[in-house]
């Protein structure tokens, strides 16, 4: 049996720091959006909102290199409340910088591990980026209640006889 490739286990791993980051903020009453695009065209891999409209991003961090080539975080800070990092629980933690917040998790968990420091997003945006993620939320709903839909006799859309 061969070794799995590098690129088919970092995106394994991203996916398991995500379910355990999801699980953690819905805990601590945070319900999160993957894969949420800004106003600037940047992509989110967690958007939350908390139950008093705040605003979190967390950007997910498989491996150093992801880490390392990733220089865009920045960007979301305009667009959220706190910044944070989810990375695994062999992630040297001292490379993430001290104006995010850091979240470590596995597939089942995570535990907040460095709180972000807060930096509130004036009305206005917080208005704009709350709009934005209701939509994404409604659209993927919408989605998820259509799929595999087949209207039969019994449907409000079959023609009358």
């Amino acid at each position: 049996m061969t070794e799995p490739q590098t690129e088919d286990i970092l995106p394994r791993r991203a996916a398991k720091i995500c379910r355990g980051t999801l699980r953690l903020l819905s805990s601590l009453g945070y319900y999160g959006l993957t894969e949420m695009t800004l106003a600037n065209n940047r992509r989110a891999d967690i958007a939350a909102i908390g139950p008093g409209g705040d605003i979190w991003m967390i950007e997910i961090k498989s491996s150093v290199q992801d880490f390392r080539s990733d220089s865009k975080w920045r960007e979301y800070m305009d667009y959220c409340d706190r910044l944070t990092f989810a990375v695994a629980a062999d992630f040297p933690q001292e490379l993430i910088p001290p104006e995010a917040g850091l979240i470590v998790a596995d597939a089942f968990y995570g535990a907040v591990i460095r709180d972000a420091p807060e930096a509130r997003l004036a009305p206005a945006r917080r208005k704009a980026v709350t709009l934005r993620f209701a939509r994404l939320a409604a659209s993927r709903l919408t989605a998820f209640t259509d799929a595999g839909f087949t209207p039969g006799d019994d449907s409000l859309t079959s023609p009358l006889s």
